[in-house]
């Protein structure tokens, strides 16, 4: 079941076309990750589906249901660090959030300090939080009243190392849980490390979406070795199917469209030609050079 389901979204600032008929569906228990350089329209495709913007053109669904106030309940977003009272505690600052939202209960709170691991510090004032808890918190606030879908736009943004491990592991949680979590955000190592599925836009157009293996799935990448590396470079400059080659650190690297190469093919196409490999592993491509490879110019 898709939890969203965008159709044709069209988003305009005057002459600056933001967003420019995106399509997407977002299935249920995904961790799903919108990908953009500054200026792609992640943050407007966000604000549209919370219905913080009103799309110019398109429409889109929640549960297979029209965007409503009955909606949006189901829906824990963070677009924005709340402002929470750097004199309270944790506790007392989730009570005026839970006042201010309706959303869940005073029991609610206990429980989702639990699940971001700051139950033990639940009494501490917030000043006293790192980066990485108050945005944990800011994650809570969003859980109250047990969300079936997380929207979060940047969760990670300005955090330290540490901080950034803490929010990954949070969303893994999350997910293992039941909950469907979408995230707009810039660090590529980070969305291949948590995201089950991608979109990448580029100036208001949806490039790609799918799994994160799909997306990265447009060629197939090889790594051999031998004792005489030039012999070796030339001996597959022959081989059929061979897009291209390259060396980096003793190895060569084999590219081609994908299902293209065979290791066991090349391990045997080596051997009958009196070369021993040292060295033979498939590749996978990283998010992040897939991701450079669609939006430059």
């Amino acid at each position: 079941m898709d939890v969203l389901v965008l159709d044709s979204i069209q988003k305009a600032y005057g002459p600056v076309k933001a967003l420019k008929g995106v399509s997407l569906a977002i299935p249920e228990g995904t961790v799903y990750g919108i990908l953009g350089p500054n200026g792609s329209g992640k943050t407007t495709l966000l604000s549209i589906i919370l219905d913080v913007l009103a799309a110019d053109k398109g429409s889109y669904s929640w549960f297979g249901k029209p965007g409503s106030k009955e909606q949006r309940k189901k829906i824990g977003s963070l677009l924005e660090t709340p402002n929470f009272y750097h004199y309270l505690s944790a506790v007392n600052n989730l009570k005026i959030t839970h006042t201010i939202s309706g959303r869940g209960s005073l029991a609610d709170i206990h429980d989702v300090l639990k699940k971001v691991n700051l139950y033990e510090r639940r009494n501490s004032r917030f000043s006293t939080y790192s980066l990485g808890m108050k945005q944990r918190l800011a994650i809570a606030a969003a859980l109250l009243g047990a969300p079936k879908v997380l929207v979060l736009d940047e969760p990670t943004n300005g955090l330290d190392p540490v901080g950034i491990a803490e929010i990954r592991d949070l969303i893994k949680l999350l997910r293992e849980n039941g909950t469907t979590v979408i995230i707009a955000s810039h660090l590529l190592d980070e969305v291949e490390k948590v995201c089950t599925h991608v979109a990448i836009l580029k100036t208001g157009t949806l490039i790609t979406q799918g799994t994160v293996e799909e997306v990265l799935a447009d060629e197939d990448l090889l790594e051999i070795a031998a004792p005489d590396l030039e012999a070796l470079k030339n001996q597959m400059a022959r081989y059929p199917g061979i897009d291209s080659t390259e060396t980096a650190n003793g190895l060569l690297i084999l590219k081609g469209p994908k299902g293209s190469i065979n290791p066991a093919a090349i391990n045997s196409y080596c051997h009958g030609a009196g070369i021993s490999l040292t060295h033979l592993a498939l590749r996978k491509k990283r998010l992040e050079a897939r991701f450079f490879e669609l939006t430059s110019n």
